[in-house]
C-alpha cells in the first residue's frame, strides 16, 4: 500500500502536468492569434483583398487563450488579487480568506463550467459566420476554462486541510511555500 504523501505529490505532479499542457495550448493559440491577425492586416492593407475569416478565428483564439490562462493562473496564484486586506489582519483569519478565496473559485469555476455547457448544447446547430464549425466552440472554451478553474482551486482548497501547519502569519501565499 502507498503512502499518502506519495498520493498526494502525484496529484500535485498531474495538476502541474495540466497546468502546463494548458500553458503550452494558450501559447500555441497566442501564436495562431498572431499569425492570423498579421495575415487580416497584410490581407487588407498590401493585398488590398481582406481575408474575413481571420476576425473569426482570432475571437475563438483570444477566447481559449483567456479561459485557459485564467485557470492556470488560479492554479499558480498569479492571478489578479488584491493582498493589502489579506496581509493587514491576524494570522489565523488570513488563512479563513485563504480558504475563503479558494470557495468562491470553486464556486465560480463550477458555476462557469455548468452553464456554459448550456451554451454549447445550445449553440451545437449554429453555424460560425466565415468558419463553418458550430458555435460551440467559443462556449466550449468557458466549459473547460471553468472546470479547470474549480479543479485547480479545489486542490488549493485541500491543501489547506492537508497540511494546517503551513505559516500564515508570513506575507508569502501559503499554498505556493515550498
Amino acid at each position: 500500500m502507498k503512502h499518502n504523501g506519495s498520493l498526494g505529490r502525484r496529484i500535485v505532479r498531474a495538476l502541474d502536468f495540466l497546468a502546463a499542457a494548458n500553458t503550452a495550448i494558450a501559447g500555441i493559440c497566442l501564436v495562431v492569434l498572431i499569425s492570423v491577425l498579421g495575415w487580416l492586416v497584410f490581407g487588407r492593407y498590401v493585398l488590398n483583398a481582406t481575408p474575413t475569416w481571420a476576425e473569426q478565428v482570432g475571437l475563438l483564439m483570444v477566447l481559449y487563450i483567456t479561459f485557459l490562462a485564467a485557470a492556470v493562473g488560479v492554479h499558480r496564484d498569479s492571478h489578479l488579487s488584491v493582498e493589502m486586506f489579506r496581509i493587514s489582519v491576524p494570522a489565523k483569519l488570513r488563512k479563513a480568506l485563504h480558504v475563503l478565496s479558494d470557495l468562491l473559485m470553486v464556486g465560480f469555476g463550477g458555476l462557469m463550467a455548468f452553464y456554459s455547457w448550456e451554451l454549447v448544447l445550445f449553440g451545437w446547430s449554429t453555424k460560425v459566420a466565415l468558419l463553418g464549425i458550430p458555435e460551440s466552440f467559443r462556449s466550449l472554451s468557458m466549459v473547460i476554462g471553468g472546470a479547470l478553474i474549480c479543479l485547480f482551486a479545489l486542490s488549493r482548497l485541500a491543501r489547506h486541510f492537508v497540511t494546517p501547519s503551513r505559516d500564515y502569519a508570513g506575507l508569502d501565499d501559503p499554498i505556493n511555500k515550498e
